[in-house]
């Protein structure tokens, strides 16, 4: 009996742990959210996280924009030459990479770079004491080291979506008019043609969720990192990995509505 009982015990208590780490990731995102344009507004700090989180991931974007869109743009070729139907290029690149794979690619390498540092620095923080004596200064650690940095993720990531959607459509159309010889007159038209507002509304949309999900859940983990540098690592790991997560099925999801 006690063979059978000790595997549903141990999914039971499994679930009430991930309910209740739920909840408290919930309760803290309000935290965050309310203490956005709580006084004072620490613009400078605000500034330098966008710095951050910002210009430092505008190189890993432009990099991994180039090249998927030289894939997306080889790959989309090769399929369509057989069925006549190069024309349609331009929309399958643009289409693909403003909707889908712009936004995503774009919010995992964020949370990659900017994400995981987050963790381990709000984490060192907690390990080394450092949020209790903001604390004991009467300083707001939420504010100070959350609501900061979720602003000014919000802020950059739609931004750096943006610019991964455009360096992908650029490396695309240069890759199918210098090497595959596809027309670039009719590349761009095409693209004209095919991309509308609605398009780039989910784009932007998608990029933004994506922000308060890196901004939220690096914050949370740090936060409540225990157990000194081995908690810094876990916490670190944890926030990639959740994030991740979260921004496939949160693509999905939005997908779903958007369309």
């Amino acid at each position: 009996m006690q063979t059978i009982v000790a595997p549903i015990g141990a999914v039971g208590r499994a679930t009430l742990g991930a309910v209740s780490a739920s909840g408290r990731a919930t309760l803290f995102l309000w935290s965050m959210v309310r203490r956005v344009v709580s006084p004072p507004l620490r613009l400078k700090l605000i500034v330098e996280h966008m710095r951050f989180i910002g210009n430092r991931s505008v190189g890993i974007v432009l990099l991994t924009a180039t090249f998927t869109g030289m894939v997306l743009v080889l790959q989309g070729y090769n399929a369509l030459v057989r069925f006549g139907s190069e024309v349609y290029l331009g929309p399958l690149v643009a289409l693909s990479l403003i909707r889908e794979l712009g936004p995503v690619l774009a919010a995992l390498m964020v949370a990659a770079r900017a994400g995981s540092a987050i963790a381990a620095t709000v984490a060192g923080m907690r390990v080394t004491e450092q949020i209790d004596a903001l604390e004991v200064m009467a300083v707001d650690p939420v504010q100070y080291l959350a609501s900061t940095r979720l602003l000014a993720s919000v802020l950059t990531v739609p931004l750096l979506g943006t610019i991964f959607n455009l360096t992908g459509i650029a490396a695309a159309y240069l890759f199918a008019t210098l090497v595959l010889g596809v027309d670039g007159g009719t590349f761009a038209s095409s693209v004209r043609e095919a991309v509308q507002w609605s398009d780039v509304s989910i784009s932007l949309q998608k990029t933004l969720v994506f922000a308060v999900f890196i901004a939220w859940i690096a914050c949370y983990e740090g936060y409540h990192a225990q157990q000194g540098a081995r908690g810094i690592g876990q916490a670190t790991t944890n926030a990639v990995v959740i994030v991740s997560v979260l921004v496939l099925a949160g693509d999905y999801v939005m997908t779903a509505f958007l369309l």
